[in-house]
């Protein structure tokens, strides 16, 4: 039996498509080249602390320009992935691309939010006590929203700054990234200091720190002593 292995960057669709199908061995956050700024990459801290907060091991891996396909396909196959989940709502390409990974891996996948209302998954996470802190933004209204996080009693604001600017309300073009410090499957919230803000042609991004807070330290304590 293999590993169930979850695309993974601390946001708020591979986190929900994760806990569909839980369980989950592995979370797996690769490191691309890209023209411009991650948020998720320059904030890799954040999606680390978010990891332990779930209680799921997260690999991190730099692929090179050019091999990402090959390369993601010969990790996936040395984590013995049987399960490959990712979070794809409605991106075609991105679903083919995923599919033929699945494929040279080896592996099934799943992806179990593909055709759902992003809306409705929205406001499903808020339902269930998501709280998601957005790292990076590039309407000119969803860059109010940068640094500020996101819950049940916001979320109304949140949909209409991105109503305005035009965007899906789960960022599913790339609109927004966020980091969920709260969900159903975290064990304590994640604290995210902000230590910057950038404002770039392409977007606005707010640097965080994520120390380790008082509530990890006693529940990683707990865990040692029951060992």
């Amino acid at each position: 039996m293999g590993n169930r292995v979850a695309m993974f960057s601390g946001g708020k669709d591979g986190l929900r498509a994760a806990q569909l199908s839980w369980p989950v061995d592995v979370f797996l956050f690769l490191v691309y080249e890209f023209p411009e700024p991650s948020p998720h990459i320059e904030n890799l801290s954040a999606s680390s602390a978010v990891a332990e907060s779930i209680g799921v091991p997260m690999v991190v891996a730099r692929l090179d320009r050019g091999s990402e396909f090959a390369q993601t396909a010969a990790l996936l196959r040395r984590l013995s992935a049987d399960v490959l989940i990712a979070g794809d709502v409605f991106v075609e390409d991105h679903l083919r691309y995923m599919e033929s990974l699945a494929r040279e891996a080896g592996c099934s996948l799943r992806e179990p939010l593909w055709g759902m209302d992003t809306l409705d998954v929205l406001m499903k996470d808020m339902e269930e006590g998501y709280r998601m802190k957005v790292l990076g933004a590039r309407g000119k209204e969803l860059r109010k929203a940068v640094g500020s996080v996101i819950d049940k009693g916001n979320v109304d604001w949140f949909l209409s700054l991105a109503r305005a600017d035009g965007a899906d309300p789960l960022g599913e073009r790339g609109e927004y990234h966020t980091a969920v410090v709260r969900s159903p499957l975290h064990r304590w919230e994640v604290e995210l200091i902000d230590v910057k803000r950038a404002s770039m042609d392409c977007c606005d991004i707010v640097y965080v720190l994520a120390p380790r807070n008082r509530k990890a330290r006693e529940a990683l304590t707990t865990e040692s002593l029951a060992l």
